[in-house]
């Protein structure tokens, strides 16, 4: 036979029992139909009862809940309260658009006339501002060429790869030096064109030109087996417009405000035309630096 094994308690322990007891009966007079286990029995010597633990899990559980609900928020709350108060930041304007505009009706539509007049008298910059479109499409990913008839502003630099570039009338007639060039980050062009053999070695320098939108891609004109055309074309006013990445928006500069009416109007129906009437949604005319002016597309 072992030896037989003796439970020593000593008295501070009868009196952390007895002190649980007394909570127990209290709790159980007030609560008769509920049972309440004081956390102190957590920590009792012999109380490993799992029952115990989970009791008194619930109970926190519940006082939890009904501090959430007695209006005390807990710090999830009062982070999503704080956010949804929080007031968005207004994009600062300058004391002259804010003069300029005080009297501008946003919500009319005017007619193509009186839009480009309105364009240019609203128009504060210094110098000579440009006529910038945003035309707000029916559907994303839609791309091409336009030709202006009445294109200005500063001249295209072209850059132009494969046989007959040098009588193409290119600014650039590319070589594979002029890969290395770019390779090393030297980009002194606007566009850039080519026969379709050179493509393979363009693509060692795909990741510096597509970025910037200078890839040649067949969809635009710029890989072509005639290099003269399509220089002439660019140099004449042909230009290419997309919509955004990730919004059915077309921008487009269609010319310098200082131009005849007349000039601008054309430019302005012919990209129109050339979209599509049934692709675009709205047109919205702005200076450089100026407010935007809806057109009445029935006006085009």
């Amino acid at each position: 036979m072992g030896r037989p094994r003796i439970k020593i308690i000593d008295d501070a322990q009868i009196e952390v029992e007895e002190k649980a007891s007394k909570k127990i009966k209290k709790a159980k007079s007030e609560s008769p139909n509920e049972s309440v286990i004081p956390s102190e029995t957590r920590n009792l010597p012999g109380s490993e009862d799992p029952s115990l633990i989970v009791q008194d899990d619930k109970i926190e559980a519940e006082d939890r809940h009904v501090v959430s609900q007695s209006g005390t928020p807990r710090d999830d709350e009062k982070k999503e309260a704080k956010k949804a108060t929080k007031p968005g930041k207004a994009k600062p304007r300058s004391k002259k658009y804010q003069e300029l505009t005080k009297d501008l009706d946003r919500t009319k539509i005017y007619s193509l006339t009186e839009a480009i007049d309105m364009v240019k008298k609203l128009s504060y910059s210094k110098f000579d501002a440009t006529l910038e479109a945003h035309v707000n499409t029916a559907q994303m990913g839609l791309r091409g060429l336009v030709s202006l008839p009445f294109a200005t502003g500063r001249k295209l630099r072209i850059l132009a790869f494969g046989k007959g570039a040098e009588t193409a009338g290119a600014d650039i007639v590319g070589s594979d030096e002029t890969i290395e060039e770019i390779n090393k980050g030297k980009i002194n062009f606007d566009i850039v064109v080519t026969t379709p053999e050179w493509m393979p070695k363009l693509a060692k320098v795909a990741r510096i030109l597509g970025p910037r939108g200078l890839m040649p891609n067949p969809k635009n004109g710029t890989i072509t087996d005639d290099l003269k055309k399509a220089v002439e074309g660019f140099q004449a006013g042909k230009t290419e417009y997309k919509t955004e990445s990730k919004a059915p928006v077309i921008h487009l500069a269609l010319g310098k405000l200082n131009q005849p009416n007349e000039e601008l109007m054309a430019n302005i129906k012919t990209l129109y035309q050339t979209i599509g009437k049934s692709r675009v949604k709205k047109i919205t005319l702005s200076p450089t630096m100026g407010p935007g002016i809806k057109i009445d597309l029935s006006s085009l």
